[in-house]
């Protein structure tokens, strides 16, 4: 019999990893949840819509890294840092220029960011529509995936509209507006004040965009919500996870299966590789690669299916890298090296508050470590490498070498294998790397 998994312990954990992307402080989302379903409650919302709501808020942020490289580009920038900034902005042409100012080329010679800089003021709202609109339509589209409702997948898709109609992506206003997509925005509002500034400072960035954000009917609930003794605390508690895990309805709790779960993967595979360009289906292809090793190896259907999914969820760190490196087209600096270096490491502390993934974990971590020590982040060495590890490191490097990437064009397979046959036994598994060749020969077999 299945196992099942509640669901909101999966998606609060991953709900961190779209904080990371927003560079948001780790548990932002969660905040917003809690804020959000005490709006909700005082709203007089049944539990079936309390339910629909507090998934809404989890994963409001589903679409956040589709726009990441695009924000990197246009504006010659660090795109977390930049969405970490962009969320404080109230909307003002001053705010907005100031923002620009403060944002654009840094890194760049002065001509370069003078461009930038022109090219950002001339085409900002257009640019700014095409970035929200991005990132609504794929938070909705894999809300879907993850077999939410419509109403769910409608609501995060207009997380960015405004009450007074000047919002994006689709300029709706008043009640033409989902409920869900105001609490969601109000609460995002609340919690990245409040943990930037203070009680007092969310309290009066709210106020001053009733009216214009917001439903003034809403910024009274919450006045009156936020007036409770204790709400305040409450928020900045360091227990809020727990507190948030049973907000959810009893009566409409949701949990996966072991199919759910797979969809849950290759769900998150999609926001993973709409970071960049360059990782474009780099996960699914990595699944595949590795399936086809474990197939070769005799590996059973049940491990199987763990392989996948950690093929699936292995780079879930690079969510925390800056496009700024992760498409760099020049050879990285030694800070940019070790920066990159850490996703295997965040990708580990992301998993492992999940359980039902937490078997993923040491493949995550490790699966840039090398047969002879020369890897990272834990420089592990032969035995202390499980095969697990190995079957995704191979299938790994063999799609990273055999697809486009910044700083070079995807090579030749013969040539990769040929890479591969060098790196065996002192860096990959030659059993594992002998696998894939036999599965690729099958296939290619069956091609012709």
């Amino acid at each position: 019999m299945d196992r099942l998994v509640p669901l909101a312990d999966i998606m609060s954990a991953l709900s961190y990893a779209l904080d990371i992307v927003e560079g948001q402080p780790a548990g932002h989302c969660i905040r917003c949840c809690w804020i959000g379903i005490r709006i909700g409650r005082a709203l007089g919302l049944d539990d079936a819509r309390l339910s629909s709501l507090y998934y809404t808020i989890m994963l409001k942020d589903l679409g956040c890294s589709s726009n990441a490289a695009r924000i990197c580009s246009h504006y010659m920038t660090d795109d977390i840092a930049f969405k970490r900034s962009a969320k404080l902005l109230d909307g003002s042409i001053p705010a907005v220029l100031r923002f620009v100012l403060d944002h654009t080329g840094l890194q760049a010679n002065m001509a370069e960011r003078f461009k930038a800089i022109y090219v950002a003021l001339k085409t900002g709202p257009e640019v700014a529509r095409e970035l929200i609109e991005t990132r609504c339509t794929r938070g909705a589209e894999i809300a879907k995936q993850l077999r939410f409702s419509d109403e769910v997948a409608r609501a995060i898709h207009c997380l960015d509209e405004y009450w007074n109609g000047a919002g994006k992506p689709d300029r709706l206003a008043g009640h033409d507006i989902p409920q869900f997509s105001q609490i969601a925005l109000l609460s995002q509002v609340v919690d990245v004040f409040h943990t930037a500034s203070g009680q007092e400072q969310a309290l009066s960035e709210i106020r001053s965009r009733s009216g214009s954000w917001f439903d003034p009917h809403l910024v009274e609930v919450f006045e009156q919500v936020s007036a409770a003794p204790g709400f305040w605390r409450e928020l900045a508690s360091d227990d809020l996870d727990a507190a948030v895990l049973s907000l959810e309805p009893a009566r409409e709790r949701m949990y996966a299966d072991e199919d759910y779960l797979d969809d849950i993967a290759t769900a998150f595979a999609q926001v993973i590789d709409a970071k960049s360009p360059f990782t474009a289906g780099h996960s699914d292809r990595v699944m595949v690669y590795a399936d086809m090793i474990a197939n070769e190896m005799g590996c059973d259907p049940e491990h199987r299916r763990f392989l996948r999914r950690a093929s699936l969820l292995h780079d879930i760190g690079k969510l925390g890298i800056s496009n700024s490196i992760l498409d760099k087209p020049d050879k990285l600096n030694d800070d940019e090296f070790a920066t990159i270096k850490r996703h295997p490491v965040y990708s580990a502390e992301i998993l492992f508050r999940i359980s039902a993934f937490e078997g993923v974990v040491p493949i995550a971590r490790g699966h840039h470590e090398r047969l002879d020590g020369k890897g990272y982040p834990d420089g592990l060495v032969g035995d202390e490498i499980d095969m697990n590890t190995r079957i995704v490191t191979v299938a790994d490097i063999f799609d990273a070498l055999t697809a486009d990437r910044p700083y070079r064009k995807a090579m030749p397979q013969d040539k990769a294998m040929s890479i591969l046959d060098d790196m065996s036994g002192s860096a990959i598994d030659g059993d594992c790397l002998k696998a894939l060749k036999s599965a690729i020969a099958v296939m290619e077999t069956g091609a012709a």
